[in-house]
C-alpha cells in the first residue's frame, strides 16, 4: 500500500527502539541501567494519586469543556500569578492531552505550505515532526556553547527570512538542559516582534531548574504560544495531560481545533491535577527538584574524572548532552555497543540533531546517585576498550 507522503518526512524516535532492547535484556536477567528515557524514577505524588482515585470514586469520568475543566484552567493562571508574578485569564488557557496535544494544536494554527519554522538544532524530534506534518519547512539552527545552546535573538535574526512565520524555543531545553535567562528570552521576543512573526516557547521542563530561577515567556508578553506539561515538574508523564497558553485572539480557533482533534483531556486526570498545586504537592516537588540537582552534579563529576564532563554544565531538565567524537562519530552504534557490553542504556544524539547528533548522545539523570555512579564506572570501563 502506499501512504502519504507526509509520513515519509517522520524519523524513528530511536530511542524507543533502544529502550525496547534494554527491556529484553533486563527481562533476560541482565542489571541494566536505564539512563535513556526522559522519566525520572518518582512515582506520581500521593495527593495527586489520591485526588485521582477520588475523582473516579465521585464519577468523575464524562466529558470536560474542550479547553478543559474550568478549575484546573483557573488554578493553572493561579500558578502563572503566584510564581511568575503575572496575571493569566483562564480563558486563555487550553488543557491538552499531555503537551503533545498542546503542539498539535498550535502547529495546526500556525503553520503550513510555505511556511518556515525557526527551532533549535538539537531540539526534541517532535517539534519538527509536528510542525512539518502541518506542511512547514523547518530551519533547524545550529547551537552550541557560544549561544548557551539556544536559538538567542541574534541566530533568530540572522536566520529569518521572508518566508518565516514562527520561531519555536524550548528552555529549559531538551536534550541539552540549558535555559534563556530573562534578558535573553525578552530580546526573542522583541526580535520576533520586530517581524511580525509568532513565537511558540516550549516550557515543559519549567520547575526543574538548578542555577536560575524558573521562568515564563508569559512573564514579558502576552502574546507568545506557551506549551507546558503536568508530565516533567508535576511528575504525571502516564496521565497525559498538558496546556497551552495562547493570545486571546487566538482561542478561539484553538477551541474549534481542539473539539475536533481530541474532544477533550481525560476528566479523571483533570481532577488529579488540581492536587499538583497544593501546598502539600509543592512541597513533594521541590524535595525532587533538589534531588536531581544532586543528581547532575554527581553525573558531572563522575564525567569530569573521565574528562568528558560538557563545558556548560545544564541548568534544568534532567539531561547531560555528551559530545563522544573522541571515541565515536556513529552515536547509534556507540549506544547500542554500550547496551550490550555494559548493560548501560543511553540516547544517540541523532534522535535530537541534524547535524551534530551523530558525535553525541544524551545522558538521562533519572535513577539514583548510587545507579549513576555505577552507570559512570561502567562507561569508563566501555571507553577504556575503545
Amino acid at each position: 500500500m502506499a501512504w502519504h507522503s507526509r509520513v515519509e518526512q517522520i524519523a524513528p524516535f530511536r530511542v524507543m527502539n533502544l529502550l525496547a532492547s534494554a527491556q529484553a535484556r533486563e527481562a533476560a536477567g541482565h542489571d541494566v541501567i536505564h539512563l535513556e528515557v526522559g522519566e525520572p524514577d518518582f512515582n506520581t505524588p500521593e495527593p495527586v494519586v489520591a485526588a485521582g482515585q477520588a475523582a473516579l470514586a465521585a464519577g468523575h469520568t464524562r466529558y470536560t469543556p474542550a479547553t478543559g475543566l474550568p478549575a484546573l484552567r483557573s488554578a493553572i493562571a493561579g500558578h502563572y500569578a503566584e510564581h511568575f508574578g503575572v496575571a493569566v485569564d483562564p480563558g486563555r488557557i487550553i488543557v491538552t492531552p499531555g503537551a503533545s496535544g498542546a503542539l498539535l494544536l498550535a502547529s495546526q494554527l500556525l503553520a503550513g505550505p510555505g511556511d518556515r519554522v525557526l527551532m533549535a538544532d538539537p531540539n526534541y524530534p517532535c517539534n519538527r515532526h509536528f510542525m512539518a506534518l502541518a506542511g512547514a519547512s523547518i530551519d533547524a539552527v545550529p547551537v552550541g556553547p557560544q549561544s548557551g545552546w539556544q536559538l538567542d535573538a541574534s541566530l533568530v535574526a540572522r536566520h529569518w527570512r521572508d518566508e518565516t512565520r514562527l520561531a519555536m524555543l524550548a528552555t529549559p531545553s531538551n536534550p541539552t538542559g540549558h535555559m534563556l535567562d530573562a534578558e535573553s528570552l525578552a530580546a526573542v521576543v522583541e526580535t520576533v516582534a520586530e517581524r511580525d512573526g509568532e513565537l511558540l516557547v516550549d516550557e515543559i521542563y519549567q520547575g526543574l531548574s538548578y542555577d536560575l530561577a524558573p521562568l515564563s515567556v508569559a512573564s514579558i508578553t502576552p502574546d507568545a504560544f506557551v506549551v507546558n506539561s503536568f508530565s516533567k515538574y508535576f511528575g504525571m508523564t502516564g496521565w497525559r495531560l498538558g496546556w497551552l497558553l495562547a493570545p486571546e485572539a487566538a482561542v478561539e480557533p484553538l477551541t474549534r481545533l481542539a473539539q475536533n482533534v481530541f474532544l477533550a483531556a481525560s476528566t479523571p486526570a483533570q481532577h488529579a491535577a488540581l492536587a499538583a498545586f497544593t501546598p502539600q504537592c509543592r512541597e513533594i516537588l521541590e524535595a525532587r527538584r533538589a534531588e536531581l540537582g544532586r543528581r547532575r552534579d554527581a553525573l558531572l563529576a563522575g564525567l569530569a574524572r573521565l574528562g568528558l564532563a560538557p563545558s556548560l554544565a545544564p541548568q534544568g531538565a534532567f539531561y547531560l548532552w555528551l559530545d563522544i567524537s573522541r571515541y565515536s562519530h556513529d552515536s547509534q552504534t556507540f549506544c547500542q555497543r554500550l547496551l550490550e557490553e555494559e548493560n548501560v542504556a543511553i540516547t544517540p544524539g541523532i534522535d535530537f540533531a541534524l547535524k551534530g547528533g551523530a558525535h553525541h548522545v544524551r545522558i538521562a539523570f533519572t535513577t539514583g546517585i548510587a545507579r549513576l555512579e555505577e552507570a559512570v564506572y561502567r562507561l569508563e570501563r566501555f571507553l577504556a576498550r575503545r
